[in-house]
């Protein structure tokens, strides 16, 4: 157990998502506790045992030659006292696996696993005198075997894709339910700047708690959280009420019923802050070493999955960049030829005009001012000749002023030649 007063920091960057480091290993997976005792008698009087049965049973000052049943007398109601009797009668060995086992009673209790062998002890005739207990305990095993079950399947989550905010609300609850005492986890997410923690998951806090700690600034003094992510180091309160960091949550911490905050930032493989991953509780506590090494595991799950969010975001938005450019393209690649197609009806109507203007040049040798436009073309125009235009080339012709004007805008070389003005006069007052 590590002892922590007050508040604790420590530094490391977090282990890999995939694998803990080896300390972390054997705090989450433990070491087995043998436990031993010699049992003599049908009522199972302790003639013997190894420090670590009393230990078990919560009777560590206990002494030996006291039945079992006085020891631990709620071994009775779970069969265990009944396997006994039956090995001491038949004379038959017991063993049992993944055996479950409440100990203690009350606020006290806690459920233990163990892998258990009764052994009949025979005297010098081969009489039944009692029983060898040999058992050993592995309840931190099973536990952490549960938890890095849990740890996988988050591993595929992330693997598949699923969404952020169902990986790290997953993470949360495996968490909450497979922790050996009762702690609420939540996750917060950097902003792109670092400046500001948004709320990522915490299934158990209270709503309005969520809500009051969004958006909440990085910076010293700024509760776990945000001291941790400020200083890119695990923040460890153990006890809300009195710890400095709480001063401007201390009041909306009470009405959520928290008691302690162990916080660890959430880094990134290039060392820039994710987020950060807490882990509260209920009442003042200072943290195990399997506390500490969930910790920083589990940041480095979150580390994965946030940073698998990022890439993915980034890959979506520049999809959309390129998508978008693709379209502004096609865009520019139709007014391209709309424009093109303009400009060849245009070049086609200048042509034209062009045409109608030489064969009204030819018409003026015989009649130099008709009374009638000469442009309107094969349809003809009645509309009276007004003014008089023509182009570089010398070709002249006289025109009522829409077909001026539309000849003037088609045609660039031509021009308004009336000697006398007045067919200008008229198209400028018409």
């Amino acid at each position: 157990m590590t002892a922590v007063s007050g508040r604790q920091s420590a530094a490391g960057a977090p282990a890999s998502a995939g694998h803990g480091t080896d300390e972390d290993q054997r705090a989450l997976f433990g070491q087995s506790t043998a436990v031993f005792a010699s049992l003599t008698g049908p009522e199972h009087l302790v003639e013997s045992a190894n420090p670590a049965f009393f230990a078990t049973i919560g009777k560590e000052d206990a002494h030996t030659g006291v039945p079992l049943t006085e020891l631990a007398p709620g071994l009775t109601d779970q069969g265990f006292i009944t396997l006994l009797d039956q090995v001491y009668r038949t004379g038959e060995p017991y063993t049992g696996r993944d055996i479950r086992v409440v100990l203690g009673s009350g606020p006290d209790a806690r459920e233990a696993f163990f892998d258990l062998t009764y052994e009949p002890r025979r005297d010098a005739d081969g009489t039944v005198a009692g029983i060898h207990v040999i058992g050993m305990e592995i309840t931190q095993v099973k536990q952490a075997q549960r938890l890095m079950a849990e740890h996988r399947a988050l591993l595929e989550q992330i693997a598949r894709q699923a969404p952020l905010t169902e990986v790290l609300d997953g993470m949360a609850r495996s968490i909450e339910n497979l922790a050996p005492e009762e702690v609420l986890v939540s996750v917060l997410l950097a902003d792109p700047d670092g400046s500001h923690l948004r709320h990522g998951a915490a299934p158990s806090l209270p709503d309005f708690y969520n809500e009051a700690i969004d958006g909440i600034a990085t910076g010293e003094g700024v509760g776990s959280c945000g001291t941790a992510a400020h200083r890119r180091q695990p923040v460890i309160v153990t006890d809300i009420t009195t710890d400095p960091f709480w001063a401007d949550f201390r009041d909306l911490a009470g009405r959520a019923g928290l008691a302690a905050c162990w916080s660890t930032p959430i880094l990134a493989r290039d060392g820039s802050l994710l987020g950060t991953f807490a882990m509260y509780h209920r009442t003042p506590r200072v943290p195990q070493d399997t506390d500490l090494a969930l910790a920083r595991v589990f940041a480095g799950t979150a580390a994965l999955a946030i940073e698998r969010h990022h890439d993915e975001q980034a890959r979506l938005a520049a999809e959309a960049f390129a998508k978008s450019a693709n379209e502004e393209l096609a865009k520019a690649v139709r007014a391209e030829r709309e424009l093109r197609a303009e400009a060849e009806q245009r070049a086609a109507a200048a042509a034209e005009l062009t045409a109608r203007m030489r064969t009204a040049a030819a018409a003026q040798s015989a009649t130099p001012h008709p009374d009638h436009c000469q442009l309107g073309g094969a349809a003809g125009c009645t509309s009276p000749a007004e003014i008089k235009i023509a182009d570089s080339w010398g070709d002249a012709a006289w025109g009522c002023s829409s077909h001026v004007e539309e000849a003037i805008i088609n045609v660039r070389s031509v021009f308004i030649a009336s000697e006398e003005l007045g067919g200008l006069a008229a198209y400028l007052n018409r």
